[in-house]
């Protein structure tokens, strides 16, 4: 439980973020319409794009793995099309969007301890 929360937190902060650099991304105010806009994009992450990925597995090689920020825009834009909280104006903020949210999700999972890990580690 704790590490969805943990990934919610992280995706809230990268969709907040990522809303305040790009000009077509717009987020309603509000902390917890940002912590429900999270937890759908989690759980589209979570089911849909391991999917996309399977199937673009030969165009993201041939891209050496750009595509994988277009499929990350795309689960953006369906986020977009789910919730009225948040608000892309087009594919181009999307896929801006999408690398903004990619590279501090990245970063926040480098930082933060897993949990897995840790208890794998403590187990030894």
């Amino acid at each position: 439980m704790q590490r969805i929360l943990i990934r919610v937190g992280i995706n809230a902060m990268a969709l907040f973020v990522a809303a305040g650099l790009v000009g077509g991304i717009t987020l309603e105010e509000g902390f917890w319409k940002l912590v429900l806009v999270a937890a759908i994009f989690g759980i589209i992450n979570a089911v849909l794009k391991p999917i996309l990925v399977f199937l673009s597995i030969p165009f993201i090689v041939v891209t050496f793995g750009i595509a994988l920020i277009v499929i990350n825009a795309l689960m953006l834009v369906i986020t977009d099309a789910l919730t009225a909280a948040l608000e892309i104006d087009g594919f181009g903020p999307a896929l801006l969007g999408a690398v903004i949210i990619s590279v501090l999700s990245w970063t926040a999972n480098r930082i933060l301890p897993d949990s897995k890990k840790r208890a794998s580690s403590s187990r030894s």
